[in-house]
């Protein structure tokens, strides 16, 4: 079973910008639909930006994150695939940012806290 490690996540002041990082440990990453959900406290686990298999193309479903997000993966075949730049940070994006499939089929990692400061 493929794992999954986020990281780049911190103690940010807010208008920052930040960009996490996601492993896979093998390289499916880089050639399927895969991407970012995050969680904040008390919420659920929601998509916030993706690749579609065989697309260059990036998909922002979360509106309250719109023009905030960049959403970049290395060249197929790496095991490091998926990167999320976010910029303008606001304390309501304090969350747990994860990656996975989309749909997320695969075992959850432990994410990577992302904590806004005033």
């Amino acid at each position: 079973q493929v794992q999954l490690v986020e990281s780049g996540g911190g103690l940010v002041e807010a208008g920052r910008s930040l960009k996490l990082n996601c492993q896979f440990s093998d390289t499916s990453g880089g050639r399927d639909t895969a991407g970012w959900y995050r969680q904040a406290p008390g919420g659920e686990r929601t998509l916030i930006a993706f690749h579609i298999k065989g697309s260059a193309s990036a998909y922002y479903p979360d509106s309250s994150m719109k023009g905030r997000l960049t959403i970049s993966r290395a060249n197929a075949g790496a095991k490091a695939p998926l990167y999320l730049e976010i910029q303008a940070l606001r304390t309501e994006d304090t969350a747990v940012y994860f990656c996975n499939y989309v749909p997320p089929v695969a075992p959850w990692g432990q994410g990577t806290q992302v904590t806004i400061v005033s």
